[in-house]
């Protein structure tokens, strides 16, 4: 089978996979899913090579979008009740990496309640924009929607966050 791949040994790197899952986990899918989200992508990527369309041009930019896009999948099929018991669950853990003690805890929390609170459209273009460091160009271009519409929606999701944390107290 690594004979049959040729050139793209893992169709993903190390570090684009990393930013696949990572991705998926702000986009509010749990940690057990996130490897099973990561396969989605790579099935995505050698259907398109099976279908006989040419590799993206930046991979990786694609595989954060294909990414966002699963998460926003699998983020209308739950409940949010669901997503915020698990993150609470995450946090409390000993292994949850959280650096700066409770304080950074509860702003991660309260961030990712308010990704959850804000419509798919601009929870995605916020997600790709500050978390997988694509430029607004390269959203737009890999969403397939005007550069424009990333920046209103980029602009209206940044705010609704910001109110939201500021009426929580949290910042």
């Amino acid at each position: 089978m690594r004979s049959h791949r040729g050139a793209d040994a893992d169709l993903l790197d190390a570090a684009q996979a990393d930013r696949v899952r990572a991705v998926l986990a702000l986009g509010g899918v749990p940690q057990d899913d996130l490897q099973d989200g990561l396969q989605q992508v790579r099935l995505r990527l050698l259907e398109r090579r099976a279908r006989g369309e040419d590799p993206p041009r930046d991979v990786g930019a694609w595989a954060t979008v294909v990414a966002s896009n699963l998460a926003v999948d699998w983020h209308r099929s739950k409940h949010r009740q669901e997503r915020v018991s698990e993150r609470l669950t995450l946090l409390s853990a000993p292994d949850a990496h959280i650096q700066g003690g409770p304080e950074s805890g509860l702003l991660a929390l309260a961030v990712a309640e308010g990704l959850d609170a804000l419509p798919a459209a601009q929870r995605q273009v916020l997600i790709l924009r500050y978390y997988a460091d694509l430029s607004v160009p390269q959203i737009a271009e890999q969403l397939g929607i005007p550069l424009g519409t990333v920046k209103s929606r980029l602009y209206a999701a940044a705010k609704l966050l910001r109110e939201r944390l500021r009426v929580e107290e949290v910042v």
